[in-house]
């Protein structure tokens, strides 16, 4: 396999003759022109070595090695710091912010080949165990209003409970969160918080320290009602960087997605392994479940990927499409069915209490519960 090498360095003359030099040698080749596109290149990219430059445009060679060194998935990409700062002091920095190695230009072609074979040897050496990823169920709604928020929340606790398993639920919804104000939680601005960072100051320890602890057994990224926030809902880097982060902070994540209006929804379908899709015994309700069940296909989701389909009812089932009548007008199973159960979730909002640990032998708990048992036995054993 071809050894992948990204170049970073402001001077086209510099980037020309490099490239030129170790693609005849062989190399793949990409580049950078200056330290923000240096990170982005490095995270898309994945190369097996990185030459930097110090002196850049609006982040500078250390700087950037500090960045790299944050991220679990650049960490231990080997970096040659390969610049004109000559003095002792800026070598030391350089080792310092990350650099395994330091070479001053200018440098004989033989000497800067030598130091990459042996760069690239090395980390073939350590063979560094690679990040754990966490399996990421999405949960989707048909339309507004049927139920995902309260399905991805209450899935998440009883498959904790059920499991004892590290799960992580996050709400998608900037300046849209409902579980700070279900559950009386006054710090529900995480995923804002987050969405409003450089994208190079997103690391997991950030998003980490950002998780709302609970005591229900599972970590809370929410998003808050505040208005305001709705404007992070653009920021599509910075909400790649976090799922990419939480895929490794957790073994199980729950997502609360809404619904498909929200932006950057192709990001996180892709990196989803299953998704819930939720909706309800009505007629308009149905059809646009029909029309995502085809939309997500074209993601792999009922067929590569688990498209699991599931009701919440709120209302009475003779006033309603019946599970048999679904499943026959969409083509496919249903998963589940939640029935009605209006007193339960009154008193879980009046009480601040998730809803499945109100009426625990109600038998709306107890179909999430089997729920949860199905996800489990499906995952844990797998």
């Amino acid at each position: 396999m071809v050894d992948k090498i990204l170049i970073a360095d402001d001077d086209p003359e510099t980037l020309r003759l490099v490239s030129l030099m170790l693609q005849r040698q062989g190399y793949q080749i990409v580049t950078a022109s200056n330290g923000n596109q240096t990170l982005g290149m490095a995270r898309t990219e994945l190369p097996d070595l990185i030459i930097l430059d110090v002196m850049m445009p609006d982040m500078d060679g250390y700087e950037v090695a500090r960045q790299l060194r944050k991220q679990p998935d650049t960490s231990n990409i080997p970096i040659l710091m390969f610049t004109a700062k000559s003095q002792v002091e800026d070598k030391v920095t350089g080792y310092e912010s990350g650099a395994d190695d330091y070479l001053t230009k200018p440098v004989h072609p033989a000497e800067l080949q030598a130091h990459i074979r042996s760069l690239l040897s090395r980390a073939k050496s350590r063979a560094p165990a690679s990040v754990e990823r966490g399996h990421m169920v999405g949960i989707l709604a048909a339309k507004g209003g049927v139920g995902a928020s309260t399905l991805a929340l209450n899935l998440a606790i009883a498959f904790a409970r059920r499991t004892k398993k590290d799960v992580v639920a996050a709400e998608l919804k900037p300046g849209q969160g409902t579980w700070g104000v279900e559950l009386g939680l006054t710090e529900s601005q995480g995923l804002a918080n987050l969405l409003r960072l450089k994208p190079a100051e997103i690391t997991s320890t950030t998003v980490d320290n950002h998780l709302v602890r609970t005591q229900y057994g599972i970590r809370l990224l929410l998003a808050s009602a505040k208005l305001s926030d709705a404007e992070t809902t653009t920021s599509l880097p910075q909400m790649e960087l976090v799922l990419q982060h939480l895929v490794t902070l957790s073994q199980y994540i729950f997502l609360d997605i809404g619904t498909t209006s929200m932006p950057g929804m192709d990001l996180v379908l892709k990196l989803c392994n299953e998704v819930f899709l939720v909706t309800e015994g009505q007629p308009t309700s149905i059809q646009r479940a029909r029309l995502l069940i085809n939309d997500l296909g074209n993601y792999g989701f009922g067929k590569a990927k688990l498209l699991n389909l599931t009701i919440i009812n709120r209302v009475r089932s003779d006033i309603q499409m019946n599970a048999v009548q679904v499943q026959e007008t969409l083509g496919m199973p249903l998963t589940i069915v939640i029935p009605p159960a209006p007193e339960q979730a009154f008193q879980a909002a009046t009480r601040f209490v998730p809803f499945t640990l109100i009426q625990q032998d109600s038998l709306a708990t107890q179909q999430f519960m089997r729920l949860a048992e199905q996800v489990a036995e499906r995952l844990v054993k797998s």
